[in-house]
């Protein structure tokens, strides 16, 4: 069903307001995936905070316009499904990823990030980057090695102290 202008400026409000505020963008040809590939995708994908839809390219090139996903714009071919990670980078990757273990007719073709596209091998660089919680994890271990290591030196210390001390008691009493 084509759409009509109103339909087709909505459809460009709506991805250019995602694009404004997104991570990452995946742009996947998806031609042959069935409808009921597509509803579990989409469900995938709000659970992760990726914002998934199929737009036409005309339409997406506009959406992008000034946006970090720009530099894309020109290699929008093709039937494409687009999907944006608001929450974390590398949501989408995950999405997508799972999404080509039971769907091979859903081709990644680029992966845009910072302002620069990369070939469709790098989703699984993007899936693999670690979720917000992760990331905080590996923050606060590298944030309490440092306390860690300076408790273990001063209980170090102390024990040699103490050990000093000890010995030379028994040393006094005998002279």
């Amino acid at each position: 069903m084509a759409l009509n202008l109103s339909q087709k400026q909505e459809v460009v409000a709506e991805v250019a307001e995602v694009a404004a505020k997104a991570h990452s963008l995946i742009a996947a040809h998806y031609a042959g995936t069935t409808v009921a590939q597509i509803t579990k995708m989409r469900e995938q994908a709000r659970k992760e905070g990726v914002f998934l839809k199929v737009v036409k390219n005309t339409l997406a090139e506009r959406a992008v316009k000034g946006t970090e996903f720009e530099t894309a714009a020109a290699k929008f071919t093709g039937p494409m499904l687009f999907a944006f990670s608001l929450d974390e980078p590398g949501a989408a990757g995950r999405v997508i990823k799972e999404a080509t273990k039971t769907n091979d007719k859903l081709q990644p073709q680029l992966v845009v990030i910072g302002g620069e596209v990369f070939p469709a091998s790098h989703v699984d660089v993007l899936a693999s980057l670690p979720t917000r919680d992760q990331a905080l994890a590996m923050l606060a271990r590298v944030l309490s090695e440092p306390v860690t290591m300076f408790a273990r030196a001063v209980k170090a210390v102390g024990e040699k102290q103490e050990g000093g001390a000890v010995a030379a008691e028994p040393a006094a009493e005998t002279a």
